[in-house]
């Protein structure tokens, strides 16, 4: 495995790995625990949205989840504000960070007030979408058979690794402009290695990298449990 990019943005992973695995993983991301707007008490909400509406947007706003956070972890989270004005994800006070405080919730016009009060709890992405932490995808490393026309137009494309020679072929990634301009030279110069390059892109809650350390850890878990409900 080659960690090719490592940032709290974005994790980026070449492995030789089988899809079925990879895509365990992908689908583990759901499973790691994730803080998010779980509950609105609405005392005042004179903007156009209807509380319901705007409990939904409030809970898809990303929080901060802190290493120490457990299944007992409540945080409750203070909105007040009077118009004329936007309602951003930032006027939301308590002791959870809010990840991008420039989210507009709603519109508040002249005279119009909203209070209210939210509580965040941990969640999985099975139990809803809100406490997904990010996005997780993956694609096969490409071979491409070396031609001079081909040659070109691999060298110029920029994937997520830098082209690699092996013999008569191009190991690579490309962009699917640069595929479809391939295809159109030689329909059969492209074929799918048994490397795979895996993503991981954090919505802010958690660095990418724990993330995917994460999602490893609740795919062991679920196997171990696999494993004892045979015995």
């Amino acid at each position: 495995m080659e960690v090719i990019t490592n940032t709290d943005e974005k994790f980026v992973v070449r492995m030789d790995a089988s899809d079925s695995i990879a895509n365990a993983i992908r689908r583990s991301v759901s499973e790691v625990p994730t803080l998010a707007i779980d509950e609105v008490e609405i005392y005042k909400n004179d903007s156009a949205l209807y509380d319901e509406v705007l409990a939904h947007r409030l809970g898809l706003v990303p929080l901060v989840t802190e290493k120490g956070m457990n299944e007992k972890t409540k945080v409750d989270l203070k909105l007040v504000k009077e118009g004329p004005s936007t309602v951003y994800s930032g006027d939301l006070k308590g002791s959870a960070e809010v990840v991008f405080d420039k989210i507009p919730i709603t519109l508040l016009g002249e005279g119009h007030k909203i209070e209210l009060v939210a509580t965040a709890r941990l969640g999985k992405g099975t139990e809803h979408a809100k406490y997904n932490p990010g996005l997780c995808y993956y694609r096969h490393i490409l071979e491409v058979k070396s031609g001079s026309e081909i040659d070109k137009i691999v060298q110029k494309a920029k994937g997520l690794i830098k082209p690699e020679k092996s013999g008569s072929k191009w190991i690579c990634d490309l962009p699917d402009a640069s595929m479809e301009e391939i295809s159109k030279i030689d329909e059969s110069a492209i074929s799918d290695s048994n490397e795979l390059i895996f993503v991981i892109e954090s919505y802010g809650n958690m660095p990418a990298k724990e993330i995917f350390m994460k999602a490893i850890e609740a795919l062991e878990d679920n196997l171990d449990e696999f494993v004892k409900a045979l015995k």
